[in-house]
């Protein structure tokens, strides 16, 4: 096994060579400092600089010294866990600490401590030195595995906190970086990972994804003071465009005279979060990112600017209805000179009038919701300083995830590969973890992150594919085309063991989940259907349930909420259809799902579209009909089944038919025709 201490950075000539610098960073010694804050901020009815008002994890970012304390002291502690306030300046820095939540502690006995260390990687690239760094760390310091997150970064688990340092310098030193893969700031970029070398839409994501991550990354020295020793490593001269953009005070985007000029003292009321894609890629679930960026270019394929979109965001509290999942909104075209001011001023609007006070109320969706598109765009243009235009027309976004073989465009080969849930690991006859580090050492191949967590290994010389091919089938790693759609599509979060917000399973359970939803649809003659699944323990939706056609959200104990209705293609918010769905009753409450949908579905009609059309009542009561006589459907197919009509019934008198119902034990159907048979007869 390879010992990171001793990593060397590979030279790989299929690369753009990458100048590295190195130099001492200047290190404030300050106790304590508060911005001078920009007018906005200071008028915003929830500004931060009212004691009175702000929220507790405000006054935390105020005493940190921008983000250096408690963190830099108590690293030096040999102590197994960092304090309350430490753990929350921990996050800006990409790391949450975690514990076992499998062990059964004995009283008076310590949690079982370890950190989760997530990595920032803007468009999902992970170039070949630090994935062979990651894949070393895993198996040396972690819990001998990764995972490819949702947001095309990688997930150390398992880190103790005397080996984090080492474990985020040796990242650095290699290419990458944690600084703001978690924390009240702008989290990873995401683009589409498909590497198209002849499409300049897709060059141009990529190029403005990484500008952007430049753009708004944190300027305090404190990450490099701690994990480096105050050594500053720049894998890549900054674009001087960036580097003006950043300067530009744009009408009130900068905070002067602070170590943070975008982000200030307190950075942002809550996680922020960016994506740019091109028109009608959906890889990446535009419509759930607080900023989303379209690359426009014209006939000629010249760069015109970008549409964009603002105020997407999922997570959610259970019984909190002011809490909610939310698309986002169309805010218009702006041309490609101005886009990183624009961006800016999106970011500086929420800085200065998003909710410190309310963190359930802090994401930008809840301030588009509240001031809704008009007033937002309005106070936008302020900072922007410009109109903002109308949209350009685009296609339809659908959703890709690239697996299997691919031309790149320019002779050379990509290859999707699948990873169920995101795990990179060995266990029986499956070996991906071996399989991916094999592949990567022989042929020093760089590799994008999916938003699907699967992973993309490109700049493949096309005499290379059998050997890449060989080395992947006997490490068990199956084709695109022999995994079932169910599992190709579906999504899950961590969740238990170590995730503390989890109520219930998620990635250890879904895999039997799909089996029994794959047995239940064969069941019903539908053994080829397929939609996308997602599954999370908790309702902050971390693997984006919200989005999906059948969606299950952590609600209790072995409980689920069953969310219905999204599209396959991610633009469309399911709805909760039961608040409580015991795990061991998934068969019971889909099987007259599957049934109506294979009689009533129209012709090439998805499952979630289907739930979106007919309705959740309309479900409801074919499922009561089909639970109370399942025998009645066993010989309906698609096609031949009889007319059902419908007759309206007041709400009162509804309800006063079905309680009848459920007291005699028959269903609201039949009791209803046994009643209008009985009138009709009275009547003769």
């Amino acid at each position: 096994m390879t010992n990171p201490r001793t990593i060397t950075p590979l030279r790989n000539p299929r690369l753009i060579p990458l100048r590295v610098v190195h130099f001492r960073a200047t290190t404030l010694r300050v106790t304590h400092l508060t911005a001078t804050m920009s007018p906005a901020l200071t008028a915003a009815s929830a500004s931060p600089t009212s004691a009175q008002e702000k929220s507790k994890l405000e006054g935390i970012k105020e005493r940190s010294n921008f983000l250096r304390e408690p963190v830099a002291t108590e690293l030096k502690q040999d102590t197994t866990h960092f304090s309350k306030d430490g753990i929350q300046i921990l996050k800006f820095h990409g790391s949450y600490q975690q514990s076992n939540r499998d062990l059964k502690r004995v009283p008076g006995q310590e949690k079982d401590y370890s950190m989760m260390l997530r990595t920032r990687n803007p468009g999902g690239f992970i170039p070949p030195e630090l994935y062979l760094a990651m894949d070393s760390m895993a198996d040396e310091f972690g819990c001998g595995n990764m995972r490819v997150t949702t947001r095309q970064g990688f997930q150390l688990h398992g880190i103790l906190k005397r080996d984090l340092k080492q474990v985020i310098s040796t990242i650095v030193k290699n290419m990458g970086s944690t600084l703001g893969a978690c924390g009240d700031l702008n989290r990873n970029v995401m683009a589409p990972p498909a590497p198209y070398k002849d499409r300049l839409d897709y060059q141009l994501a990529w190029k403005y994804a990484d500008n952007i991550a430049d753009l708004l990354t944190p300027q305090t020295g404190a990450y490099y003071e701690i994990w480096l020793d105050g050594e500053k490593a720049i894998s890549a001269e900054e674009d001087p465009e960036v580097k003006a953009a950043r300067q530009r005070n744009g009408n009130g985007t900068l905070i002067h005279n602070s170590e943070e000029p975008l982000y200030g003292t307190y950075y942002m009321p809550r996680k922020f979060k960016i994506a740019v894609t091109v028109p009608g890629d959906n890889s990446i679930d535009i419509l759930t990112q607080d900023i989303g960026l379209v690359v426009i270019c014209d006939q000629n394929g010249q760069h015109l600017g970008f549409n964009v979109y603002a105020g997407g965001g999922l997570g959610r509290m259970h019984n909190k209805d002011e809490t909610f999942a939310r698309t986002a909104d169309e805010i218009g075209f702006v041309a490609k000179e101005d886009i990183y001011d624009l961006v800016k001023a999106i970011l500086a609007t929420q800085r200065d009038y998003g909710d410190r006070v309310e963190r359930r109320h802090a994401r930008m969706k809840y301030l588009l919701h509240d001031w809704g598109v008009a007033k937002f765009t309005a106070k936008l243009e302020e900072y922007f300083g410009k109109k903002i235009q109308p949209m350009k027309p685009q296609p339809a976004f659908k959703y890709l995830d690239f697996l299997g073989w691919n031309d790149q465009g320019d002779g050379k080969l990509f290859l999707g590969v699948n990873i169920l849930n995101g795990r990179v690991k060995d266990e029986g006859d499956f070996k991906l973890k071996t399989a991916l580090r094999k592949i990567v050492e022989q042929f020093n191949l760089p590799m994008r992150l999916t938003g699907n967590h699967n992973a993309i290994l490109y700049e493949i010389e096309p005499q290379d594919k059998d050997a890449i091919q060989a080395i992947l089938d006997s490490h068990g790693i199956a084709k695109e085309t022999e995994i079932d759609p169910l599992e190709r599509y579906a999504m899950a979060c961590p969740a238990l063991p170590t995730c503390g917000l989890a109520m219930t399973e998620s990635e250890r359970i879904i895999p039997s989940v799909l089996e029994r939803l794959r047995a239940t649809l064969t069941k019903v003659g539908l053994k080829d259907e397929h939609f996308v699944v997602r599954m999370t323990g908790c309702p902050n939706g971390c693997a984006r349930p919200y989005m999906a056609e059948v969606g299950f959200v952590g609600s209790g104990n072995e409980t689920y909420q069953l969310w219905l209705g999204g599209c396959p293609n991610q633009t469309r918010l399911a709805r909760p259809y039961l608040q409580k769905l015991a795990e061991a009753d998934i068969e019971t409450e889909l099987e007259p799902m599957f049934v109506q949908f294979k009689r009533d579905r129209q012709p090439k009609e998805s499952f979630g579209d289907f739930c979106d059309r007919i309705g959740f009542e309309a479900l409801r009561e074919f499922a009561e009909q089909y639970k109370a006589n399942p025998k009645a459907f066993k010989s309906s197919s698609k096609g031949s089944s009889r007319q059902r009509w419908r007759v309206e019934l007041s709400p009162q008198l509804h309800d006063r038919l079905k309680a009848k119902a459920d007291v005699e034990g028959k269903s609201l159907r039949d009791l209803a025709a046994a009643a209008l048979e009985a009138y009709l007869q009275s009547e003769a």
